[in-house]
């Protein structure tokens, strides 16, 4: 195993690691949820992984993503996060996809090569069709409910989607899966706090997104981090 995985190999076992290695995962949406979830999983020793996002890095981002620095305003998120992830693992065999995920395109992408697909798309639309996707195929999820509006970190879980509660956009998705006969089968990272209703904003639907909630520094990388968690965790059994 590589030098950099002395600590990790400590842990997982040289067999745990080499399951890492031979993993392929699938990560949609590189914001505030997604940008750590890609960056945990590359650092635990996954070897191939494919991000999607067709986002450049705005000033908005700062607060709490990952690639979002001054000096990184206006480039692409995959070429950010896929640049810092080559650089942690330079063997790593890293696709990027640098697109708005539409859709239709969502039950294209979802396909039995990858062992997990993190699902960390804010947008409801391109998210059903990607949970419907993968609950179709038969493909491992775990998706990322609503982190703004939410402080507490001690709130945070990971649960069945039909067991969610205090989450808007959960409730919205749950709404919509069972118009197509899904009522449970997904993984969700989401927070039992109640929202802070005064901190939503409206927007003007661009890219499937109608509004947004004030967040912090630190639930979004949270979110991440437990879905990374799941991941691995599978991957080791």
């Amino acid at each position: 195993m590589a030098e950099w995985t002395e600590r990790a190999e400590l842990l997982f076992t040289t067999e745990g690691l080499e399951k890492l290695k031979n993993a392929n995962i699938l990560v949609v949406g590189l914001g505030g949820v997604g940008s750590f979830a890609a960056e945990f999983i590359a650092r635990a020793g996954v070897g191939k992984m494919t991000i999607v996002d067709g986002d450049v890095v705005d000033i908005t981002n700062i607060n709490r993503q990952l690639p979002a620095l001054h000096s990184t305003v206006g480039k692409l998120k995959t070429e950010v996060v896929g640049d810092r992830l080559m650089d942690i693992n330079p063997e790593l065999q890293l696709t990027r996809l640098t697109e708005f995920l539409s859709p239709e395109r969502a039950f294209e992408m979802v396909s039995p090569e990858f062992d997990y697909v993190l699902d960390c798309i804010d947008s409801v639309t391109p998210k059903l069709n990607l949970l419907i996707a993968a609950k179709r195929k038969k493909i491992k999820v775990i998706s990322s409910m609503g982190a703004g509006g939410k402080s507490l970190a001690s709130k945070v879980k990971v649960a069945d989607i039909s067991k969610t509660e205090n989450c808007f956009l959960a409730k919205t998705i749950k709404k919509r899966l069972r118009q197509v006969k899904i009522d449970k089968g997904i993984k969700v990272v989401y927070s039992s706090e109640i929202q802070q209703q005064n901190s939503l904003r409206k927007t003007d639907g661009k890219n499937y997104k109608k509004s947004f909630y004030g967040t912090n520094s630190y639930m979004p990388g949270l979110f991440g981090l437990y879905a990374a968690e799941t991941v691995i965790r599978h991957l080791l059994k």
